[in-house]
């Protein structure tokens, strides 16, 4: 097996010690920038002190660029493009080898010189487009530059030109694969590169059947790759320049290994440093490496949303309210907000894991912090579901 560089199959001890010193600088450098309004935490000694670094969400990043736009006064070099995302939130591309590091996904989807991409991610103001180009490019790919929409046509180039590999969102591919049979036209895809959706087994087993070995990735415009399948396909390997730490949802502090949380990155990249950057995404540490032999940590890949706000009683309440009640009495260790319907009404439980401690004041802080009443129940420590919720919403709606 051969692999994309030598970071792939190095050392814990190795990545550790590169990626610290990567890790300082990237702070250094963010500080000497206008804008380092999340950069209050200590010298970087070990990576436990990173966890005591605020984090960095899009509603933040998107008031710095209204502020001091385009960038937000963020330490941004090499800028060779400017792209727009729903927000607005303007990010900087670079035409550096591989600026969004996606050669390496590619290559683990066995794209390489020799193959032609048919890229049907967006190139109209989103990135999505130039960072599968950009993958490509690192492998020696070349690439049909298709975009979305115009089915008929995307089936005619892709029989005129050869394409032998397809890169984009999950369901696309079927909607040119069954426009190809309705055609009457034999398509010659046998690799495919996916991402910004999910990616069903029923639909990745319907792609093997047509002889199309399809792979996916994490990857967002902000940060670009993250985390990436091998032909292994036993989770997603972390992308050897970022660091990425599960948080407990609305906190920025880390969940026990193993238990789901919200993803934070930080990226290596020098030319955009994003600290503590949140993706809003859920997901979950995986134990040991993946069996195609790289040696990165691995995630379980993409769990839902970790932006469980949700509308009680007319008040929204949030993962950042539950945090505090958290925070506010030392005795808690975790709290979980249960919402149901008890006839027409809405109904709240909040659910205290805690090691003793006075119910009465629980009730109180409630009301103080999550401004409703609700029915307080304490548990045992360790009582509480390790899934990534401080929210449960079961109502239904149907």
């Amino acid at each position: 097996m051969t692999y994309f560089d030598a970071l792939e199959t190095r050392s814990a001890d190795e990545r550790s010690a590169a990626q610290l010193d990567a890790l300082r600088d990237q702070i250094s450098r963010a500080r000497a920038a206008k804008n380092a309004c999340n950069l209050d935490g200590p010298e970087i000694k070990d990576f436990s002190d990173l966890a005591q670094y605020s984090v960095l969400r899009k509603s933040e990043l998107s008031k710095w660029q209204n502020e001091n736009p385009p960038f937000g006064g963020i330490a941004v070099s090499n800028v060779a493009h400017v792209f727009q995302s729903p927000g607005p939130i303007y990010e900087p591309g670079g035409i550096t080898h591989d600026w969004w590091r996606m050669g390496r996904f590619l290559h683990a989807c066995g794209i390489g010189a020799g193959d032609v991409v048919q890229n049907c991610f967006g190139y109209h103001l989103t990135p999505a487009g130039m960072i599968f180009e950009s993958g490509a490019r690192a492998v020696g790919a070349t690439v049909l530059p298709a975009g979305t929409g115009q089915t008929e046509l995307q089936v005619t180039a892709a029989r005129d030109v050869g394409a032998t590999a397809y890169a984009g969102t999950p369901d696309y591919l079927k909607v040119i694969l069954d426009k190809a049979d309705t055609m009457g036209i034999k398509l010659n895809f046998s690799k495919a590169a996916v991402g910004g959706g999910a990616l069903f087994p029923s639909l990745r087993q319907e792609y093997a059947d047509r002889g199309i070995a399809c792979l996916q990735s994490y990857a967002t415009a902000d940060l670009g790759n993250i985390a990436y399948e091998s032909a292994a396909m036993e989770g997603m390997i972390v992308d050897e320049k970022v660091i990425v730490e599960i948080v407990t949802p609305g906190t920025g502090t880390p969940v026990a290994p193993g238990e789901v949380g919200e993803v934070v990155v930080t990226t290596l990249n020098p030319d955009y440093p994003l600290i503590r950057f949140a993706t809003g995404d859920l997901s979950a540490v995986m134990p040991g490496t993946s069996p195609c032999g790289r040696t990165n940590m691995r995630i379980k890949g993409w769990m839902g949303r970790a932006d469980q706000t949700t509308k009680i009683k007319g008040m929204f309440v949030r993962p950042e309210q539950v945090a505090a009640l958290v925070e506010k009495h030392d005795e808690i260790i975790k709290a979980r907000v249960i919402v149901s319907r008890d006839g027409e009404m809405d109904a709240m439980a909040v659910q205290i894991e805690a090691s003793g401690g006075d119910d009465m004041a629980y009730a109180r802080s409630v009301i103080d912090v999550l401004k409703l009443k609700a029915r307080v129940d304490v548990v045992a420590p360790g009582s509480l579901p390790k899934d990534g919720l401080v929210i449960e919403d079961q109502r239904k709606y149907d």
